[in-house]
Formats: C-alpha cells, sequence, structure tokens
C-alpha cells in the first residue's frame, strides 16, 4: 500500500494547532521564533504534528518502491536527469548554482562517475515547492545501487518549517537580512536531498527496509489504541525499528540538513554573512534539535574561519 493513503489518515487527525508550520514564514517571521517556542524539543511535537510537518515539505513520509536489486548494468550508471523541456532552464540555473560551490561539485562528481550507482533526478508537478529522495535499490550484498530525486517545479520558492529543516529554513528573508535567490534556494533543497542519498548509503540495509515496513504498523496501532505509546505492541515495534516513528523521521531529516548546512558553508565566503546565516540556524538547532546539535556542530567547525559564529 502507497504510503499516501496513511500519511493521509492520520494528517487528518492533526491539530489545527500546528497548521501553521506546515508553511513557509512569511518575511519578519522568521527571527521571531518564540512565537513557536512551544514546540522546543522540552515539548517536542507529537506524532500528528510531525508527520504534517515532514509531509509538508517532502509530501510524504515513507520513501516508496525499495527493493533488492541486481548490480546495475553498465549502462545503468552514474546520473540521469528526466527534465521535461519547459523546466529545463530552471533546473539548469539551480544545478549550476549547486555546482558553483566545491561542495556541489564534489558530491555530483562522485555519484556522476560511480560505476556501481545510478541516481536519477526528475521535475514533478505533484510537490510544487518541495523535494522527496526514494526508489532505493541495493543488491544482494547490501550495498546501495541506486536512488531516485524528485524536485518539485517551483523548488526555487517556498521554505519548510524550522522544526525538521532548520537549515533551509534559515533562508527565510526579513526586513533586516541578505535576500537569498532562488536558485541558492533550490540548490540548498538539493543538497538535502543529497543528503539523504548519501546517508541511505552507509546504515543497514536490512533494518531501513524494516523500518519502511514497520511503521506503517505502528502508525495503525498508535491511532487507533488512543494513542498509548506504552502498548506492549507499539514498545516491540520500537525494539525493531530502532526507536519511533519520530525518531527515525527526525533522524533522517537531520542528516538532510547537515548536508544543506554543508553547501550553504561552502556558498557563502563572506564571514560576516555566514555567521548570520549560522546564527539563525543555530537558534533553530537550540529550539527544535538539540539532540541532533553535533551534526551540525561539526560543519561550523570545519568551516575555514576562525569565527564560529557562536557554535
Amino acid at each position: 500500500m502507497r504510503s499516501s493513503r496513511w500519511v493521509v489518515a492520520f494528517l487528518l487527525l492533526s491539530g489545527l494547532a500546528f497548521l501553521f508550520l506546515a508553511t513557509a514564514l512569511v518575511p519578519g517571521q522568521a527571527e521571531n521564533l518564540t512565537a513557536i517556542g512551544s514546540l522546543s524539543r522540552a515539548e517536542s511535537p507529537g506524532f500528528e504534528s510531525t508527520a504534517s510537518l515532514i509531509s509538508s515539505y517532502h509530501h510524504g513520509l515513507v520513501e516508496e518502491g525499495n527493493t533488492v536489486a541486481a548490480v546495475p548494468a553498465d549502462d545503468q550508471h552514474g546520473i540521469g536527469e528526466d527534465i521535461p523541456d519547459k523546466y529545463r532552464l530552471n533546473y539548469t540555473q539551480w544545478k549550476k548554482e549547486f555546482l558553483s560551490t566545491e561542495v556541489g561539485r564534489t558530491e555530483w562528481d562522485y555519484y556522476a562517475n560511480n560505476n556501481h550507482f545510478k541516481l536519477t533526478i526528475v521535475i514533478s508537478r505533484n510537490n510544487p515547492e518541495g523535494a522527496t529522495t526514494g526508489n532505493y535499490k541495493w543488491n544482494e550484498a547490501g550495498q546501495l545501487v541506486a536512488a531516485t530525486i524528485t524536485l518539485g517545479i517551483h523548488l526555487d520558492q517556498g521554505f519548510p518549517n524550522p522544526v525538521y529543516f532548520p537549515v533551509m529554513n534559515s533562508l527565510v528573508p526579513t526586513e533586516t537580512s541578505y535576500k537569498i535567490n532562488g536558485s541558492t534556494l533550490a540548490a540548498t533543497k538539493l543538497a538535502h536531498e543529497l543528503g539523504h542519498v548519501n546517508r541511505t548509503a552507509k546504515v543497514d540495509p536490512a533494518l531501513y527496509q524494516l523500518q519502511g515496513q514497520l511503521i506503517p504498523q505502528y502508525n495503525q496501532i498508535f491511532l487507533s489504541n488512543g494513542r498509548d505509546a506504552s502498548d506492549p505492541r507499539l514498545i516491540d515495534l520500537v525494539s525493531r525499528m530502532g526507536g519511533t516513528p519520530v525518531e527515525v523521521w527526525e533522524d533522517r531529516e537531520y542528516w538532510g540538513e547537515t548536508n544543506a548546512m554543508l553547501y550553504l558553508s561552502d556558498r557563502f565566503a563572506d564571514d560576516a554573512f555566514r555567521c548570520q546565516l549560522f546564527n539563525r540556524i543555530k537558534r533553530r538547532v537550540d529550539l527544535y534539535a538539540k539532540g541532533y546539535e553535533q551534526r551540525f556542530l561539526n560543519v561550523a567547525q570545519a568551516t575555514p574561519s576562525t569565527n564560529r559564529c557562536g557554535w
């Protein structure tokens, strides 16, 4: 069953109090994080709200089409770009922006020249301002051999919420900040998706696929038992998955955001502006991702500058 079916089921149950976070913050709101401070990690979003916040950008929560496949044939490796002509100009600009950094070129070249991996990039109208990564395939040895990144036709517009996307949301313009152009925003989203591919290649494929099978079961039980997380059936599923669905989802998103931050740290060489950006990321991480701070700290510390911008 496609994940969208069970996603819709519990999104309908989401509290309206969280719906304003599923859209981008407008200029002037980005720095006023106290307005949404009640969603700090001390009072982290619950199951339904987490689903709403993540699916608002990715248009879903569980990657679909994950299978075990044979090693790619000689003509099935590198990067394949399935871009309709009417979107090619925009896509070319987004790609050029990503490749303007050493980080971007290194990642792109890795996949373009990988004889054992096929990365497919497509554009879809279904999720205009978002992106998603899925259709993972592993060979029988457990090596990731294929993935598909789907970009929205308006990838250069819209800012994901700050709870699970603290890096991309830091690009929201304010009255006092430099406005990031659309191509940079799109390139940052591409970096986020490549972060998913990078991370998935390193995780245990059996566990990843098991999580994909068990998360819908967890969701169904949780939504039918009065949202009782102490249900022995759920405890058993958590032990097998290595965490609750929320923990699995947020772990994946923050790895994607780490890669997005790596791109931005290379994109902006000016220490003053980079510091402004890093400080905004840090405020969001402090509020919503404190338990994952080390990932972002590692990027800040690896930045070629003596100014760590408060990290």
